[in-house]
């Protein structure tokens, strides 16, 4: 059995969740709702305050099905209850960020700024207040889209070893190297 599958998924009242006949399970909270296809090979039940992912047969794919399942839909219920928040911090000397309407700026050192629109469900906050470095606040309900935006403005501009200068991830350790040995 595996340790994932089998472990309930709890909701509480404020989650209403639902499944199609043809195995299409639709989540729904206070930040929005999302869908997901499910294997025909899995069965979803509703106990009273959790849902069960049971499968058919002890194959090797379904064992590996069942834990995803699990996994995507406890990340559905948490991401309309709670959501999911990425923090980015932008360091180097002269790197900005700025949101004009639903439009990320970024100047990163190159010879042009850089412009992101963000996808749908997605919103993009800029701190600047808090820390000398501008930091991005990511937040959505879908984790694997916060996560997917996120490595795709941290590619702008990744962190470099010598410096350190890049778009980071809050907390992230950046492994450094030291520079020419006459240069001390």
């Amino acid at each position: 059995m595996s340790r994932i599958g089998k472990l309930p998924v709890p909701i509480t009242d404020k989650v209403e969740f639902s499944i199609d006949a043809d195995n299409v399970i639709t989540v729904k909270g206070e930040k929005g709702s999302t869908t997901l296809q499910v294997h025909p090979n899995l069965s979803i039940e509703k106990a009273e305050n959790e849902i069960v992912v049971k499968r058919s047969t002890d194959l090797k794919q379904d064992r590996a099905l069942h834990g995803l399942y699990r996994a995507l839909i406890n990340n559905m219920v948490v991401g309309v209850t709670e959501g999911y928040t990425k923090k980015l911090e932008i360091v180097g000397v002269g790197f900005r960020a700025a949101m004009n309407g639903d439009v990320l700026e970024l100047n990163l050192g190159y010879s042009h700024p850089i412009f992101f629109v963000p996808p749908h469900g997605i919103s993009i906050e800029v701190d600047t207040k808090t820390s000398k470095n501008p930091i991005l606040i990511i937040t959505g309900i879908d984790k694997e889209l916060v996560g997917q935006v996120s490595a795709k403005i941290r590619s702008f501009r990744k962190p470099e070893p010598y410096k350190g200068k890049g778009i980071k991830y809050v907390g992230e350790q950046i492994r450094r190297k030291a520079g020419k040995s006459a240069a001390k």
